[in-house]
Formats: structure tokens, C-alpha cells, sequence
């Protein structure tokens, strides 16, 4: 979805939605190690110094998820291609003036020192956080914004149990596919047109499902992306890279079904918008909460940015849920947040 610092597993170094050093984003709209870098002892400060972790991280989430329920609102007027394109070009205005002189002097040592697979790892990361945009929202507009996001969180839960050695981790599995077995059974509700203004179907919520499966793989392929490219590239100027790559995959499906509508004015504030709400403040506030708590602290938070989805979508979009779906979301979150707790208490367990 964006660029975000966002992930239930530190230990895999998902840091989005959406990135080396900040899913959806984004989801869309989503800090990694090249953050954490960038973010060392005493480079906090300032007014969000001031504001405790835990809001700068609610704050964070609730943006991200705003940003998707405005995006949704636009399906109306532009296609789900278009508004991506609009995401992701205004955040890679942002994210490039925010990385300024960093992200120009990255680039010259790229180039002068002919570090061309550090530039292939930040394409390769900015081609997938292209794709993981541009299915979410794909899936937004077919299917209420909670069960997307939930669906797409399957991807680095996957990862965090992946790269787990702990038993109790078979748990963590066991509740997200039961809570993914009761939106399965409850494809019934979805196609009876709980999005606003589609059509409704079948097919249109199988085609909603898949997109956001895709958003998950991407998610997943996104977090190990993340931490090769914060490795390899400083501060910022990682994701800066990558943003500016994943707008640039998205121009010929936005353009072609967006056409001359994304030149309005008010679709252009829109636009703009949403990649300052899905991108810009929850990557902002999610570093600065980064930096005074453990990783481990943060995934379990962002654990909760399903529920807060669905929550989002009922109230910016009238997606309302049936009751098994309230619980696959309940379920698929706990399973996150079990997942983010695990791997926190190894990353501090002592080595032998």
C-alpha cells in the first residue's frame, strides 16, 4: 500500500507501508534499517518529541487508513489506477524534497561509484512498492477497506512466522487462516455490495480477494526488499529512490484509465492529499516513535491497523461488516500482534 515503518516483525525488517527507511506505503500509501540509521541516538526533537510513542504511532495508523478511506471516496470520480498514479507522484514529490541534498548525493555516489546492484535492489524495491499500491487499491474498490487490509497483513505475518524458529508460532498461523476461513465463508455479505457504488458480484469480491493477496506478496517481497536496500543505501534516500520508481510504474495503467480527469484541480488536491496522509505524516511520525521504542513495541501496535480500517471504512465509506467478518479481522490482528511479540522476545533473547 505505502511506504510505513510498519510490521508485525522487526527481525524481517518490514518497516511501511511503504520501505528502506519508512505501505501500504504507505499501504497506499507504508523506517527500516536505513531509518533506523538516519534516526540514531539524539536525532529526535522538536515538537514530536514531545508527544508520547503510542499517539505518534495511533496518529500514524489513523492517517494511513484516512488517506485509504479518502482514496475510496475518489473511486467515484477517477478509476482505482488513477488515484493510485495521484498517490504516488505527489508522494514522490514529498518524499524527494524531503530527501533533498541526501537523496542527490546517494545518487552521484550510485552512479560515480558504479554501484549498479545497489541500484538494482532500490528499482527492484521501488517496482514492488508500485505493485503493492496499485493492488490494494485495485482491491479497495472492490471489497470494504478493513477486509482488504486485513487480507494484505497475511504478508508480513507470513514473513514474521517465516523467519521464526518458536513453536507457538503454529498458533499464530492457526488463527490467521481460521480468521481467513471465515472471510471466505463470508463472501456472501461482500457481494452483496458492500462497497459504495460497485456493482456488487461474485466475481467482483474474487477479484477483490486476489488483488489484496497480491498487495500481500508484494508486502512480503517489500519487507526483505526494505532491509537490502537500507543496507546498501543511506538515511532517507533509500525510499526516496524507490518512490520515485514506483510512480513511474504506475504512469501507463494511471494515465490510461484516468485520461484527462486527473488534471482537475480538485482531484489534483485529492490526490495530493492523500500522499501527504498515506505517506508523508505517519512516515514522519512513525520514525520519530521509532526512536524511542523497540521494534518489537512497534509491530504490535501496528498490529491494530486492521481493526482501525474497518472502523475507517464504516465511517468515511458505509462499509459495514457482518459479524464473522469483525472476528476474521479480530483474529488475523491478534495472529499479527502474537507474531510481533514473538519475534521481539528473540531478537532480545541472549545468544549462546
Amino acid at each position: 500500500m505505502t511506504p510505513r515503518p510498519a510490521t508485525p516483525d522487526d527481525g524481517a525488517a518490514r518497516r511501511p507501508r511503504g520501505s528502506a527507511s519508512g505501505g501500504r506505503a504507505i499501504r497506499g500509501g507504508r523506517p527500516g534499517d536505513s531509518a533506523r540509521g538516519a534516526a540514531g541516538p539524539g536525532a529526535g526533537g522538536g515538537l514530536l518529541g514531545r508527544v508520547p510513542p503510542s499517539a505518534l504511532v495511533a496518529a500514524g495508523i489513523v492517517s494511513v487508513q484516512v488517506g485509504a478511506g479518502v482514496a475510496g471516496r475518489l473511486f467515484t470520480e477517477v478509476p482505482a489506477a488513477g488515484v493510485t498514479g495521484l498517490r504516488l507522484w505527489t508522494s514522490a514529490v514529498m518524499m524527494a524534497a524531503i530527501g533533498g541534498a541526501g537523496l542527490a548525493r546517494t545518487l552521484r555516489e550510485v552512479f560515480r561509484q558504479r554501484r549498479w546492484q545497489d541500484a538494482a535492489v532500490a528499482v527492484a524495491f521501488g517496482v514492488t512498492l508500485g505493485i503493492m499500491n496499485f493492488s490494494i487499491y485495485q482491491s479497495f474498490a472492490r471489497i470494504p477497506l478493513g477486509i482488504a487490509v486485513t487480507i494484505e497483513f497475511l504478508g508480513p505475518l507470513a514473513v514474521a512466522v517465516a523467519t521464526s524458529r518458536r513453536l507457538i508460532d503454529v498458533l499464530w498461523v492457526g488463527l490467521a487462516g481460521l480468521g481467513v476461513a471465515l472471510l471466505a465463508r463470508g463472501g456472501a455479505s461482500l457481494a452483496s455490495g458492500a462497497v459504495p457504488g460497485s456493482r456488487g458480484g461474485t466475481g467482483l469480491v474474487v477479484a477483490g480477494i486476489a488483488f489484496a493477496l497480491v498487495a500481500a506478496a508484494a508486502w512480503a517481497a517489500y519487507i526483505l526488499l526494505s532491509a537490502a536496500t537500507g543496507r546498501r543505501l543511506s538515511g532517507s534516500s533509500g525510499l526516496a529512490i524507490a518512490m520515485i520508481i514506483a510512480a513511474l510504474v504506475v504512469i501507463p495503467p494511471a494515465v490510461a484509465a484516468g485520461h484527462a480527469g486527473l488534471l482537475r484541480p480538485g482531484v489534483l488536491a485529492t490526490g495530493a492529499a492523500i500522499g501527504l496522509l498515506s505517506s508523508v505524516i505517519p512516515y514522519r511520525f512513525e520514525l520519530e516513535a521509532l526512536r524511542r521504542i523497540p521494534p518489537g513495541v512497534f509491530g504490535i501496535w501496528m498490529s491494530l491497523e486492521p481493526a482501525v480500517a474497518a472502523v475507517v471504512g464504516l465511517v468515511l465509506l458505509g462499509e459495514s461488516l457482518a459479524a464473522r467478518e469483525w472476528a476474521a479481522v479480530c483474529l488475523v490482528t491478534v495472529a499479527s500482534a502474537g507474531a510481533a511479540r514473538g519475534a521481539a522476545g528473540a531478537a532480545q533473547a541472549p545468544q549462546a
